[in-house]
């Protein structure tokens, strides 16, 4: 029987039984081999691209960054929200707070904006996003994200707000709500301070 296995030249090259006594240099035959792959990996994916997607296939879901915040400046006594609410019924209907809470006064996107917008009615320890996705205070700043994008992206940046860390490691933020009041995030204005006095003007 004869044998039709490779055959390996002195000079490094190979010589393929069925091509007569053609040689292919190890360079020429690596790029034969790849173009062979190249070309099965691209019938395959052509075979399949009409294929319909596979049953309880799971595709990759985004994970929300956790990140490294102190806790929220809750007010002293209101926290946990459930020690009052946790056997009342919710009221969701907008209205003027008269019984509890009247000394929040909401500036906060009016007249859009009402307290059951951000706060969870059937858990009031957490808030809520828009898709009625509970969060933590603790990542208030998911909820604020879904109106101000932008200040979200510079405060993830470093750029807004105030963030400490490692350039290149662990980082730790301040909250929105640390500095803004969330019910009248706007700052006040502040009165104008007169210009520092140079210090050779106060020699004698």
């Amino acid at each position: 029987m004869r044998d039709r296995r490779p055959k390996w030249t002195r000079d490094g090259s190979r010589v393929l039984v069925g091509l007569g006594k053609t040689r292919l240099s190890p360079r020429v035959l690596a790029a034969l081999v790849g173009a062979a792959l190249v070309g099965a990996a691209v019938g395959v994916t052509a075979g399949n691209a009409g294929a319909a997607p596979e049953t309880g296939a799971s595709l990759p879901q985004k994970v929300e960054e956790r990140l490294e915040v102190p806790p929220p400046p809750f007010s002293d006594g209101i926290f946990p929200c459930s020690n009052c609410h946790a056997n009342q019924k919710p009221n969701r209907t907008r209205r003027t707070l008269t019984d509890m809470h009247t000394d929040i006064e909401l500036t906060h996107a009016q007249p859009q904006l009402w307290c059951l917008d951000c706060h969870n009615a059937d858990n009031r320890d957490t808030l809520h996003l828009a898709s009625g996705e509970p969060v933590p205070f603790e990542e208030s700043y998911r909820l604020c994200g879904q109106c101000h994008g932008e200040k979200l992206r510079d405060w993830k940046a470093g750029v807004h707000g105030r963030r400490t860390g490692n350039w290149n490691g662990s980082k730790s933020y301040l909250l929105c709500v640390h500095c803004h009041s969330p019910h009248q995030p706007r700052f006040k204005a502040l009165a104008p301070k007169p210009a520092p006095v140079h210090p050779s003007r106060n020699l004698k």
